[in-house]
């Protein structure tokens, strides 16, 4: 089986939920329903989940459900964007994104008397490539040239940004979770960012 996916048995032993409380969360949107994957197994039809996503999702739900309602986590969670509109100065005095982050906007773009939800986000997944070490100046154009073509075709589902080098060219993809594919021999993956969890992060940030 693969690796990257854990069954819900499993997931349920592992993190000690029962399973009503795993579809109580399913019916409240704290977990998408396309991380609900239905395989055949020698048993029949199995359901299994994206390993890294749904540990991780589970272990936030249990650590905030005491203070927060499930309708707030679910908004929280929710891939759906905010109404919020920010100025340039706002988002960098908010320390969401640095300045060399923002000029990589500005170098592609007019000037912007506001942004939205969604123009922070891609900033805020270019800030993360940045702030890896593993990306520089241009292939942040890269980056954001591809979220502005292709991120409306997700339809709000989640998905991984990559960045791919070869012989020092970049190449940024967008998969849907869970993913797999394979890169050609001589190609490096540089980086993975998740979308979903930059949304979260991001209006955390927004809400302080």
């Amino acid at each position: 089986m693969d690796e990257n996916l854990i069954s819900k048995k499993d997931l349920l032993s592992i993190t000690g939920i029962s399973y009503g409380q795993l579809y109580r969360w399913k019916r409240k949107n704290l977990i998408p329903e396309d991380w609900f994957i239905k395989k055949s197994s020698f048993t029949g039809q199995e359901t299994f989940f994206p390993r890294k996503e749904i540990l991780e999702r589970v272990e936030k739900i249990k650590n905030f459900k005491d203070d927060v309602s499930l309708d707030d986590l679910a908004d929280l969670f929710s891939p759906q964007m905010y109404q919020v509109f920010l100025t340039q100065e706002d988002i960098l005095n908010k320390n969401i994104v640095s300045q060399m982050t923002m000029d990589i906007y500005n170098a592609n773009h007019k000037e912007e008397s506001g942004f939205s939800f969604q123009q922070i986000l891609f900033l805020y997944i270019i800030e993360k490539f940045l702030n890896s070490g593993e990306a520089g100046i241009e292939e942040g154009k890269v980056i954001l040239t591809t979220l502005e073509e292709n991120y409306k075709n997700f339809n709000d589902k989640s998905c991984d940004v990559f960045l791919i080098r070869k012989f020092g060219i970049a190449v940024c993809l967008l998969s849907m979770i869970p993913n797999e594919f394979y890169i050609e021999k001589g190609a490096k993956l540089v980086l993975k960012v998740n979308a979903a969890e930059c949304v979260e992060e991001l209006k955390r940030k927004l809400m302080l």
